[in-house]
């Protein structure tokens, strides 16, 4: 790899979602990486391809059929998350926290680089409703984080979307629980984002854990020739950061209390 497969990171915010903001505009933003949901200019729902939804996210606490049921009674009215809350299935604070993890994840996909022509349908809302709205700007920043903090872990963001296989290669520390779980799917054939929507977790953070495996040499993307072994990365020191689990639900938690 070279410095010519590095990718720069995008402007802190779009030019069209900036005055989608300014203009206090309601509707999707439609972009080839997934959507953003805005109401009164502020995000209130995030969906990408890329990205585990809030039902895959929370599928150990709330059964398929709750889902289901809050769908079919809710849906129509866009009040969905509005009735998981007062048919006590999810506590309120619990819905919060879950769907702006769901929401800043799915968003560091759509406003990634690459993303293709944006389109913006005027009205159209998402069948959850409003839970927790984020500033455009906000989440922006919070975007371009991310991405800095993935690029000091591993600068390269091929492994990001295509298949990873683990090497051989004997790490020098122990993995924890999360990469074990990481390495025990890279079979060549999975990316991050089926890793990730295997596992229940979110795909950002399933991504910091393959870069910093790549990192180490412990996964790499197979050989574009058939049957060829996995190419190994070059040596990389990352930089050390916060534990990205613990950092947004610090950041989250703190948001939540001065609001």
């Amino acid at each position: 790899m070279t410095a010519a497969t590095l990718v720069p990171p995008p402007p802190p915010l779009s030019p069209m979602l900036a005055r989608l903001a300014d203009e206090r505009a309601t509707g999707a933003l439609l972009r080839d990486h997934g959507t953003l949901y805005l109401d009164d200019g502020q995000v209130v729902h995030a969906e990408s391809p890329a990205a585990p939804g809030l039902e895959v996210l929370l599928d150990g606490r709330l059964p398929r059929e709750g889902w289901q049921e809050a769908f079919n009674l809710a849906g129509p009215d866009g009040r969905v998350g509005r009735y998981l809350v007062d048919s006590g299935r999810l506590a309120d604070g619990e819905l919060e926290l879950a769907h702006l993890g769901a929401l800043f994840d799915a968003a560091y996909f759509v406003l990634g680089p690459g993303s293709g022509p944006t389109r913006f349908r005027h009205g159209v809302a998402h069948w959850m409703g409003p839970v927790r709205p984020v500033p455009a700007r906000a989440l922006a920043r919070e975007c371009l984080r991310r991405r800095e903090l993935l690029d000091a872990l591993w600068p390269y963001p091929g492994t990001d979307d295509s298949p990873v296989v683990r090497t051989e290669t004997d790490l020098p520390y122990p993995v924890t629980r999360r990469q074990r779980d990481v390495l025990d799917l890279a079979d060549g054939v999975r990316t991050p984002a089926d890793i990730a929507r295997l596992l229940g977790r979110a795909a950002f953070h399933t991504l910091v854990d393959v870069r910093r495996l790549a990192a180490a040499g412990a996964v790499a993307t197979p050989h574009e020739a058939p049957g060829a072994a996995a190419v190994a990365p070059p040596p990389w020191l990352p930089r050390v950061t916060e534990d990205p689990d613990v950092a947004l639900l610090r950041r989250l938690r703190n948001a939540l209390e001065a609001l």
